[in-house]
């Protein structure tokens, strides 16, 4: 364990059997050749050997990307690894059974957050389908992640992934905590605006390494804007590991080795690697105490 902690605050979960044959289809678009993407309990355990703890949450993106995993499946990982696993329902608003289902995952299995992708679910913020999810998460002291960004899945209506959405959410409910996943790429303007202004808006990293022009914009912009201490590491897996993501992040100023553009400083980097989304998602009530 290093001395100072990683926490991933993003990580898949689903069995097997949770992947429909579009799944494969779609990925094998944008990732040729790299299609290891088992994320089960065992294989998530032994992926986050280098993580004080990780986020795990299950995707229902049955209908566009081709995940359909379950709650349980989540709880039951934390309850076999609680040592390293901490559980955030899915929800789904499109199900007349949404928030049955929250309030079992929360008050019954004992998740402590809750994810949703509006641009794989086809419903924006602004529907009222989510209104009773906000008031939910609100009311119980329960951080919302949601999925900011574009995707290559074709049924995922794109404006939907616009972080520049979020801000009447957040307006609308103070006290709901909400995490902006990827960092609204490539739309990171949007993200970071509206976490400058937000106090209750935090984002994150995961899965951005990847296009390290990119990410190096990303970062910049985050310095110039002076949000660093809200952005909180992840990374996405089993799309990527800590180990390819923490090198995305120390490498990141090689590409402009040997020009006068601006650097990503040491303590930026140290900053988000180290971050710990649990002493600050949470409105004074650590779910680790």
């Amino acid at each position: 364990m290093p001395d100072r902690p990683i926490f991933d605050c993003h990580v898949n979960i689903w069995n097997d059997e949770h992947e429909l044959p579009l799944f494969k289809t779609q990925l094998s678009r944008v990732r040729p050749g790299d299609l290891k993407t088992r994320s089960d309990a065992d294989t998530i355990y032994k992926a986050m050997s280098g993580a004080e703890k990780a986020i795990v949450f299950a995707i229902r993106y049955g209908d566009s990307v081709g995940i359909e995993s379950t709650d349980e499946t989540t709880a039951a990982a934390v309850t076999k690894y609680p040592d390293k696993l901490v559980g955030f329902a899915y929800a789904d608003p499109r199900r007349p059974d949404c928030m049955e289902m929250l309030r079992h995952a929360i008050e019954d299995l004992g998740l402590k957050g809750v994810k949703f992708g509006p641009i794989y679910n086809g419903v924006g913020l602004s529907d009222k389908r989510l209104d009773p999810v906000y008031e939910y998460c609100s009311k119980n002291n329960i951080p919302l992640t949601m999925h900011m960004g574009t995707t290559y899945a074709r049924n995922a209506p794109v404006d939907f992934g616009r972080a520049i959405h979020v801000e009447p959410v957040a307006l609308r409910y103070p006290d709901l905590t909400m995490i902006l996943a990827h960092m609204g790429h490539p739309w990171f303007e949007d993200c970071i605006a509206v976490v400058r202004k937000q106090p209750n808006v935090f984002c994150e990293i995961s899965a951005l390494y990847y296009r390290p022009w990119q990410y190096y914009n990303i970062l910049i912009a985050s310095q110039e804007y002076k949000i660093i201490d809200k952005i909180f590491f992840g990374t996405d897996f089993p799309f990527t590991t800590i180990d390819e993501s923490v090198a995305g992040l120390r490498t990141i100023n090689d590409q402009v080795e040997g020009t006068r553009l601006p650097r990503v400083s040491p303590e930026t980097i140290d900053a988000i690697i180290h971050s710990n989304p649990f002493e600050h998602w949470w409105h004074g009530d650590n779910p680790l105490s």
